[in-house]
């Protein structure tokens, strides 16, 4: 929990002075054993709580910081996790989700807030599974999200015909494999951030997304940041840092009080 929510639970009477005080004498972050430090004050930092990369996890160490992020945070996101890692935890709460297309699993409060805009588009059909970890990532944190998929050069008509969608988001995410053109072609029709993933998605001189990486890194177009291959989470991550700088005053608040 946020020190905001400890206090305001504290003014509301839910929780005693002494249940406050011990969260406050708390280490900003908890010993799991000898093989988890978890950062229990990255909220109160960052803005964002810790997430779960899940990806060679131990069972027992995935389920159990699984266990207690939802026990701290009352919601919790866990990436590149399998189908067997969701069935170590979906007994935990009737809310566990898992999503096969993005490998999430993850537990959300069902009153969250979603402001701004953030448009993820992709290339092609197979760069969606990176595209969903962008996207399920930045409504996760609370944006809302237009997805714009199959998009690619190859037809550049489909791109045009969203292209009021595209423009009048806070920032865009550019997902493609291949030769990695689209997040430049975007980039010279909009006025916003536009967060470029190359995917592993290719033919062998692809060779495994660095060659969309590098159409990516030089791109002559303007306003384009480029995240590791299939680093999905990443740019729903930083997506969703740009979509609050880029939303009202307001909508931000908002946002912030049903942490």
């Amino acid at each position: 929990m946020e020190a905001k929510e400890i206090l305001t639970r504290y003014k509301n009477g839910e929780i005693s002075i002494e249940e406050a005080e011990h969260y406050f004498r708390q280490q900003p972050f908890e010993e799991m054993g000898d093989y988890a430090k978890l950062d229990t004050h990255r909220e109160v930092r960052n803005g964002f709580p810790e997430v779960i990369f899940s990806s060679g996890k131990a069972d027992a160490h995935f389920s159990n910081i699984f266990r207690r992020l939802y026990e701290q945070n009352g919601e919790v996101l866990a990436t590149r996790a399998t189908y067997h890692q969701y069935e170590l935890v979906k007994d935990l709460s009737p809310d566990v989700v898992y999503d096969e297309i993005s490998h999430i699993v993850k537990i959300e409060k069902k009153d969250k807030v979603h402001i701004g805009k953030i448009a993820v588009c992709t290339a092609g059909t197979a760069d969606i599974p990176v595209a969903e970890e962008a996207a399920q990532t930045a409504e996760y944190f609370g944006s809302n999200v237009s997805r714009i998929f199959d998009v690619g050069v190859s037809g550049i008509h489909r791109l045009l015909s969203r292209l009021d969608v595209i423009q009048d988001a806070n920032c865009v995410v550019a997902v493609a494999g291949m030769e990695g053109a689209l997040a430049s072609v975007i980039g010279g029709l909009v006025d916003k951030p536009v967060i470029a993933v190359p995917t592993s998605v290719g033919y062998g001189a692809s060779m495994g997304g660095i060659s969309a990486l590098l159409t990516m890194i030089n791109s002559c177009a303007n306003g384009i940041a480029v995240v590791n291959i299939d680093n999905g989470y990443g740019a729903g991550y930083m997506a969703t840092q740009i979509n609050r700088m880029g939303c009202r005053r307001d909508e931000l608040d908002l946002l912030l009080s049903k942490k």
